[in-house]
């Protein structure tokens, strides 16, 4: 089911990009309606991203960057806040435990990783364990494989991948 999800929102961002917004909509209204979650058009989403449990209560700003290999768990906000006009970037291979919110003009650097209801109002390290209301750290220097199933085994992984940077500078 979540590549039924992912899949649409990559429909949808496709047809805003030409600019077909009205159709864009309906994709989004399709998963909202279907599946539960939304996924704004506008919202940059990597490759092999997986959203739980189909994308159960998952809400995705417009505006917002996620990279490659994330986990997101349910019930997780990706968003701005008020008054506040940029929203989070999300590097590669990071993992975002069930009901946590992540808001704001913020940047999770690759292979953090954020913990269940965990509320993230300001930038998190690569290679960082984050919990709590407001999110501080718990464990730095994490191995992610640790976290994150479906990662090789193979070697240490770089702290940033050209295409995490690339999704920054466009943003």
């Amino acid at each position: 089911m979540n590549e039924v999800v992912v899949g649409l929102h990559r429909i949808s961002h496709a047809l805003r990009k030409l600019g077909l917004n009205g159709l864009a909509s309906l994709c989004v209204l399709a998963n909202r309606l279907v599946f539960g979650c939304y996924l704004g058009s506008g919202a940059r989403i990597g490759k092999r991203v997986s959203l739980a449990y189909g994308g159960l209560g998952i809400i995705v700003h417009d505006k917002a960057v996620i990279g490659d290999d994330v986990r997101i768990g349910a019930h997780v906000v990706i968003g701005g806040r008020s008054k506040m006009r940029d929203v989070p970037v999300i590097g590669d291979r990071v993992v975002i435990a069930a009901g946590a919110k992540v808001l704001g003009p913020i940047h999770i650097g690759d292979e953090a990783v954020i913990g269940a209801n965990a509320v993230v109002v300001a930038d998190v390290e690569a290679r960082t364990v984050v919990a709590g209301v407001p999110a501080r750290v718990i464990k730095r220097e994490i191995d992610i494989r640790r976290y994150h199933d479906g990662l090789p085994l193979a070697g240490p992984t770089p702290e940033t991948t050209p295409e995490t940077a690339r999704l920054r500078k466009a943003s």
